[in-house]
């Protein structure tokens, strides 16, 4: 099946037009990105971070990957993200310490079944921007389950409105 259809899979309306798939794609990452956006300008919290743009490509314009699977998005993330942390206060800030937390988001994300490909930026983010172990909850936790929310409620929406149209 052409990837572009995954967003809303099985509907054969999508499969004559593949390109409202990918405009449903974008529009749900578009979203998602934006409501974190606007959240953390009233807020003050720090709900984006870079690989969750990554995330959005594949809970909407992929859905059905395996990276993709809620799982994967939430865990990979929290998993990545303590990497980073272990390997920079094992190594420091620097170029051993982001290549390790790197190296170590993959191996800890394969070991546990979460790989999320975005999520293996996490140790970059960590490294440059050294946050205080709250990070593992905002942005991590609370970004990466509302875009796993989202995307489960907006594909589902997309699906009822293509059956019901």
């Amino acid at each position: 099946m052409d990837q572009r259809v995954g967003a809303v899979e099985g509907l054969s309306w999508l499969k004559e037009r593949p390109w409202r798939a990918s405009v449903l794609a974008g529009f749900g990452g578009f979203l998602i990105i934006g409501a974190l956006a606007l959240v953390r300008d009233a807020t003050t919290l720090p709900l984006i971070i870079p690989p969750f743009g990554a995330s959005c490509v594949l809970v909407f314009g992929a859905p059905a990957s395996p990276f993709a699977r809620p799982r994967n998005v939430i865990c990979g993330h929290l998993i990545a993200a303590s990497m980073g942390f272990l390997a920079t206060a094992l190594f420091g800030f620097g170029v051993l310490g982001i290549a390790t937390g790197v190296g170590f988001a993959i191996a800890a994300m394969m070991m546990t079944d979460t790989v999320h490909p975005p999520a293996g930026a996490n140790p970059i983010v960590v490294a440059l921007l050294h946050p205080d172990l709250s990070f593992l909850v905002v942005p991590v936790l609370i970004g990466a389950t509302a875009i796993v929310a989202s995307a489960k409620l907006y594909n589902a929406l997309c699906r009822t409105i293509a059956v019901a149209g």
